[in-house]
């Protein structure tokens, strides 16, 4: 086997583990629905909803990623916009409440950063959580990722390895002054904007916008008018016959990935990354970018001109560019085989699982443990996921749809949700788009409002209902 195609199969194997299975979904919504729980008994926050964001809804998210969970306050149909003090206080007592409550653990709030953050450990699969107040900023922008990987598929995938292989590297931790995960996806987006061909365009050309200045007023307008200005630019994008397609492997992505960075910690002392304009661009002629205050820039291209990667320290820039030069190194040796690509690519839990799997021990594949770079405690997934109490309250009769959206109302028997699903411009059978105005458990059967008009793929269909089980896969598979 080439040297590409160890790569490419080592790359699969990696993704067959860190991809979520359908019970990691379900898991997530118990959480969600637990701390709806909690947050419904609070005075202070009544009328408010509970929406979840980040990797979660972009589908993003690895079998063992963190849970992004925003409270928004109630202010009838406009959006809301509260100030530090109150979001610290409303967080303290939510601390309270859920130390009263148990079922939680390592509960720590922080309340000085720019967006003040409870941060929580679930029992269930210890899953840690983030919550924050009314960041309607962070729910958008993780729908904005969603449509993007509408664009390409292999985008999720180059997101799962490099969050893994960062991980692994231990460079993805913004606490000591290295990536957060949101900034590793924009410089997988960065990467596909500048290969050749490119895979994605400018995101100017998806979404011109700010998000902090256009989710103003009413949400239900704000929320429609940024939906149908990408859906709009998506589907010109996909639609130009003109445009060169990129057809490289998932293996050539990620060795040109890691090559494009190898130098970032030159190039960063000059140049800026923007995804918005898909370019490096010079911080000196970048008005909006000055003073330099920060070792690396990456913009984030929904709410310029912040700055995503504002907690990484030059000190561990230095150690984030050895870690894109030494793996690239190894990628491309001479002597490649799994059990050299294995251990610089993993976590230690992602290594057991593989080596689990029975195909390994009849020879096809023998990795040698590796010698980890972090030794920060890692859990692992719970392997009696799913069971009991959510087997119990899903409706009889009602099939678990392979995408897990859905399955936020029919798991729960004898319960009521109110949820709207808007899925206009998501296509195959997997991808939706989640927006969850409110939901309350009272007793009776869901209502909802699905739609679904331009979705394609056997699982998703238009289907409004009122007062009946508002899901249900299309006949055919």
């Amino acid at each position: 086997m080439s040297a590409n195609g160890v790569l490419e199969h080592t790359l699969r194997d990696i993704l067959d583990v860190v991809k979520p299975a359908n019970d990691d979904w379900v898991t997530r919504f118990q959480i969600i629905d637990e701390f709806r729980e909690i947050v419904g008994s609070l005075e202070s926050l009544r009328g408010a909803t509970v929406e979840p964001f980040g990797s979660f809804v972009s589908n993003l998210f690895s079998r063992w990623g963190d849970l992004d969970i925003s409270i928004q306050l109630a202010n009838g149909s406009f959006i809301s916009s509260s100030g530090k003090k109150l979001r610290q206080k409303l967080l303290g007592e939510l601390i309270r409440a859920m130390r009263q409550r148990g079922g939680w653990k390592r509960l720590q709030l922080i309340p000085n950063t720019r967006v003040p953050i409870l941060k929580v450990e679930s029992n269930l699969q210890n899953i840690s959580c983030d919550i924050s107040i009314d960041n309607l900023q962070g729910h958008m922008k993780s729908k904005l990722l969603l449509w993007i990987n509408e664009i390409d598929t292999r985008f999720r995938d180059m997101v799962l390895l490099v969050k893994e292989w960062a991980k692994a590297r231990n460079i993805n931790n913004p606490k000591s002054g290295t990536f957060n995960s949101y900034s590793l996806c924009l410089l997988v987006i960065f990467h596909f904007q500048t290969c050749r061909p490119a895979i994605f365009p400018p995101l100017k050309d998806i979404y011109p916008g700010n998000i902090s200045d256009d989710l103003q007023g009413l949400r239900a307008n704000a929320e429609r008018l940024i939906t149908e200005t990408c859906a709009a630019n998506i589907a010109r994008f996909k639609s130009d016959k003109l445009r060169a397609v990129n057809r490289s492997s998932l293996s050539e992505l990620f060795i040109s990935f890691l090559a494009k960075f190898s130098d970032i910690s030159m190039r960063a002392s000059e140049s800026g990354i923007s995804p918005f304009t898909g370019q490096w661009e010079y911080i000196s002629s970048n008005t909006r970018w000055l003073p330099q205050t920060y070792a690396l820039f990456i913009e984030d291209p929904f709410e310029r001109p912040e700055n995503s990667a504002r907690a990484v320290n030059k000190n561990q820039l230095t150690r984030i560019t050895e870690a894109f030069q030494s793996t690239r190194n190894r990628l491309t040796s001479a002597n490649l085989n799994q059990s050299s690509l294995i251990g610089s690519l993993v976590q230690q839990q992602t290594f057991q699982l593989i080596t689990r799997n029975p195909k390994y021990h009849a020879g096809a594949y023998q990795p040698t443990r590796p010698q980890w770079q972090t030794t920060e405690h890692l859990h692992s997934p719970n392997t009696s996921r799913g069971g009991g109490r959510h087997q119990q309250m899903r409706p009889q009769g009602v099939q678990r749809p392979l995408h897990p959206y859905p399955q936020v109302q029919s798991q729960y028997q004898g319960s009521r949700s109110q949820v709207h699903y808007n899925n206009s411009m998501t296509t195959g059978p997997r991808v939706q788009t989640y927006s969850q105005a409110q939901t309350h458990y009272q007793g009776t059967r869901p209502q909802g409002h699905y739609n679904n008009s331009t979705a394609t793929g056997p699982y998703v269909q238009t289907y409004q209902n009122q007062g009946q089980q508002i899901w249900r896969p299309k006949s055919g598979r």
